[in-house]
This record gives C-alpha cells, structure tokens and sequence, in this order.
C-alpha cells in the first residue's frame, strides 16, 4: 500500500468520528456550521484561532461545546484590564513551614483554552499569553512547563465596542492561524435559537477521544499537498504584499502583506479543510475556501485603502480571484 492509499484509508476510518462531534455540536449550537468547522481546522492544524462578532452570536457556546464534544479540558478565563499574567499562567507560592516555593499552575494548563473578550486584558496578559501559544510551554520562576497536548486557544473580541480595550500586538494577531468573523443568524435560525433556549439538551457525550485526535493530526500533516499547489499557495500570499502585481486597482492598498508564517499557515488549514471533506490531497478549492480566514488579519491597509471604504477582506477576495495556479 503506498503512502497516500495509507493516509486515504486513515481519514476514511477518522473522518466519521468529527461528523458526529459536529452532530453533537449542533445540539447545543444553531447554525454557525462554518464557525464550527473553522475552530475543528484550527484543531486538527494545530493552530489558535481568533472569533470576532458582535455579543450574544454563541461564541462561547460554540467553544464549550467543541470541547465537551471532543472530550477536551476547557478552561475558560475572562479577559479585563485588571487581569494579571499570574491569574493566567500560575505562580509561585511560598511556603514559610518549609522555606520552599510551590507552583500553583493558571487556566492556562488545559487543552482547549477560551481566552474571552481577549482585548480588554493589558500587555503584560498579552505578552504572558503569547509565550504559550507559539512555544507551547510556560515559565513560572527557574521552571519551564510544557502545556498539554493538543492545545488550543480561541479568543473571542468584540469588534464594536472598544472603551477600554487594548489592540492586540501584532506579533500576537499574527499567531492565530485563523481569524473568523460570525454574523446574525438568519430568522428562521433565530426561531430554533428561541426555541432551544427553553428546552436545553443535556450535556454532550465525547464523539471521540485524545488518541483520535492526536491521530487526526498527524493524518493531516500527511495529507498530500503537490508542490505545484505549494507553489499557488507562495504565489497567493506574495501577491499580499504587492497586490498591485495581480490586479493594478488595487494600487497602493496594502501596507504590509501577510509573512512566511501565512503560507505556513494556509498549507496547513488546506490539509485540514481537505481532511474534513473526506480527502487525503489537498486542493486549491480548498486553499481559497480557507484563504480569507488565514489571511484577513494580516494584511495591513494603506491609508488611502481605508480612506476609499476598502477592507482587509476585499483585498485577499480580489487576491484569491486573480492569482492563478501554473
């Protein structure tokens, strides 16, 4: 058996176990069908990933669900500007009986972190959190503590209101892999939402387990991805930088383009996206289904783009739409 007929049989065998997570999920979760998939790619591709939308659009139904679903630890921690690294990471405490120090480790020691409202916490919180999720570890003292696999961080931020918040860090918004945007329901949705809201379902029973999943992610980073489309994948992610070079309306748009880490970044979501759909190769169907999600929140505008009512989304549209693959 060759090496893609091995990682065909693998998702085949792997793939049911996630179309009943998202089964379970939709129990408790109307709609958002594409929010939940995203935060499953994030998984799977080992990445953070980052939920803008307005309050009450069940992002942190969404997130709980998703951990109940997988039987993953959940630790939830509510950002605000008092907030301080050792009430996310942990401390050390002495002990005067003994003159010795003990670890008291923070939320953050779990395998499904939801970090709420993640722009209302100050630099120092935001510095502490970046630690742990592009090295997986954290220091408390002389000691380094490895964070448990997987581990996952969604953030969720409010885009409207921003009295007394803090923009994140660009470092930082750079190591989501994804950023999503959720939207209202629809009316008919809204109803179910009403409907569900009175009658709640009892607590969601584990479509799978951390073997399952520790597996699942080692398909994906297997799943064939051809150097041709490795090759449209540079080429998408260059034009970010340049996007005059694709489609000369776009001008001056773009003050600084997405980095290597992007293209890091879509090879792995396409590998995900391509594991849900049952695939064991990777598309460019699925490089510009997942694009505008790894993409929109790098791409910083000009002056004159914002100025002119462009955004961040109607650049990477633009980019995905010309760039071609030879």
């Amino acid at each position: 058996m060759s090496q893609v007929e091995e990682i065909e049989r693998r998702v085949e065998a792997l793939a049911p176990s996630f179309e009943k997570a998202r089964a379970e999920i939709a129990r408790v979760l109307v709609g958002q069908r594409k929010m939940v998939d995203r935060l499953l790619i994030g998984l799977l591709a080992n990445g953070h990933v980052l939920v803008e939308g307005v309050p009450g659009l069940a992002k942190t139904t969404a997130v709980k669900a998703l951990a109940q679903s997988l039987d993953l630890d959940f630790s939830r921690i509510q950002f605000t500007p008092d907030l301080l690294p050792a009430d996310l990471i942990g401390t050390q405490i002495y002990q005067p009986a003994d003159g010795t120090f003990a670890t008291r480790q923070g939320p953050v020691f779990a395998q499904v972190l939801l970090a709420d409202e993640i722009n209302r916490a100050p630099a120092k919180v935001q510095s502490a959190l970046l630690e742990a999720m592009q090295e997986r570890q954290v220091t408390l003292g002389d000691k380094t503590y490895p964070l448990p696999k997987p581990f996952l961080v969604l953030a969720t931020q409010n885009p409207i209101e921003q009295e007394g918040t803090y923009a994140l860090p660009e470092a930082q918004v750079d190591r989501f892999m994804l950023k999503l945007s959720v939207t209202y329901p629809t009316r008919k949705e809204e109803l179910e939402v009403i409907a569900l809201s009175a009658n709640p379902p009892a607590k969601l029973k584990p479509a799978m387990h951390l073997e399952d999943i520790l597996s699942a992610q080692e398909v994906v980073r297997g799943i064939r991805a051809t150097e041709v489309l490795m090759a449209y994948i540079v080429d998408i992610v260059r034009a970010t930088r340049d996007p005059a070079t694709v489609d000369k309306s776009l001008g001056r748009a773009v003050d600084v383009g997405a980095s290597p880490r992007a293209s890091i970044a879509l090879a792995g979501a396409a590998r995900a996206h391509a594991f849900l759909d049952g695939r064991g190769y990777a598309l460019p169907e699925d490089v510009k289904a997942i694009g505008p999600d790894v993409l929109r929140h790098r791409v910083a505008l000009s002056y004159e783009a914002e100025a002119d009512g462009m955004s961040s989304e109607d650049v990477v549209a633009r980019i995905l739409e010309k760039v071609e693959m030879h």
